[in-house]
């Protein structure tokens, strides 16, 4: 009887803690922010709830480090302040007097999500408002318009916030430079304390950089309020897309699959090619000009696409049109929305 009394009192016990935990991530769930988002195109590929604003963690840095990347000097040293009490939270363990140069704070701050890193990237070459400020107006340089931050590291405050959208647009932006991209697929970096000439060894915590086909990156967060973040990017036969989950429980299986999903579904398609463009046109005299285009354009189609093209130009030039000048445009549309335009010129 006491046997049976046990038993029914550990089936009690892990029927409640299962429930707890499915509610953990239903709640969870519902709170989420998803997106998929190719590269170049910045075409959403997938999403859920993917404006609505959240907070992101340690994924903050990603602009933490190309604002630093845009505006400061990678090369300089970087002397800790006497005073510098550190950051709760990851850390790697810098000390007042330590020397090191500012890029390998910026894969401190990456690979092992540094917030010490974050706080002396932030105030070394300008004041923490002022680098702060610089972040704000990096977001909205990438027209990420429902993003505001108030620190460097994604340690929780209400006016910290991003949608996973705007997370995405900033990533493919920040993936644009070749420091950042280096940094961010890197699995393994010896840093030089310089006062010491110590090395320090940081492992990635990204596990997508060793357990999927093709990553490339990008970033890991994690606090109680905003749960598990993880940005990841990965690229295959030529198509490079970015993934972003906020507060997934699963963050890495979830992005797996939905990475894999894009892949499985799109192809990075060159739709029009500005070598080929080999129009002409006459004037009212029957002399012809040759057509110009300044940019190839590239986008992910999947089989279900359906490609449409519009030429529009005058069936002659008159008298006042010079060499070099505007007269038409090209564009292309798919399920009736406008991807592509851009102007035609003659040829100077």
């Amino acid at each position: 009887m006491k046997i049976n009394k046990v038993i029914l009192l550990c089936f009690t016990i892990f029927i409640i803690l299962f429930s707890l935990n499915f509610k953990q991530r239903a709640n969870a769930s519902a709170n989420s922010g998803i997106i998929v988002m190719e590269k170049t195109s910045q075409r959403i590929l997938y999403g859920e709830n993917y404006s609505a604003k959240l907070p992101m963690a340690s994924t903050t840095k990603i602009v933490t480090a190309i604002t630093f990347l845009d505006n400061f000097d990678v090369n300089k040293i970087v002397e800790i302040p006497s005073d510098f009490k550190g950051v709760e939270g990851s850390s790697v363990y810098l000390k007042g007097g330590d020397k090191f140069s500012a890029i390998d704070l910026l894969y401190g701050l990456m690979l092992r999500s540094g917030n010490d890193c974050a706080e002396i990237l932030s105030s070394a070459f300008c004041s923490r408002q002022e680098f702060i400020c610089l972040m704000n107006k990096t977001a909205k340089r990438c027209e990420a318009n429902n993003t505001h931050f108030t620190n460097p590291h994604g340690l929780h405050d209400d006016e910290h916030y991003t949608t996973a959208e705007d997370l995405a647009k900033i990533t493919c932006y920040a993936l644009k430079n070749q420091i950042f991209k280096k940094i961010v697929s890197t699995k393994k970096y010896i840093a030089t304390e310089l006062s010491k000439n110590e090395n320090r060894v940081w492992l990635n915590k990204n596990k997508m950089l060793n357990s999927f086909d093709g990553a490339t990156g990008v970033k890991t967060g994690y606090t109680v309020k905003a749960g598990r973040c993880l940005v990841s990017s990965a690229k295959r036969d030529g198509m490079e897309v970015i993934c972003v989950v906020l507060n997934v429980y699963d963050m890495f299986e979830r992005s797996k699959m939905l990475l894999d999903k894009a892949f499985d579904e799109y192809k990075l398609v060159k739709l029009f090619s500005k070598d080929k463009f080999d129009y002409k046109i006459p004037d009212e005299n029957l002399n012809y000009y040759k057509l110009r285009v300044e940019k190839d354009f590239y986008y992910p189609i999947s089989k279900n696409d359906k490609i449409q093209v519009e030429l529009n130009l005058p069936k002659y030039l008159n008298k006042q049109n010079i060499l070099g000048e505007k007269v038409g445009e090209i564009k292309i549309y798919t399920q009736k929305q406008l991807i592509f335009y851009q102007n035609i010129y003659t040829l100077k």
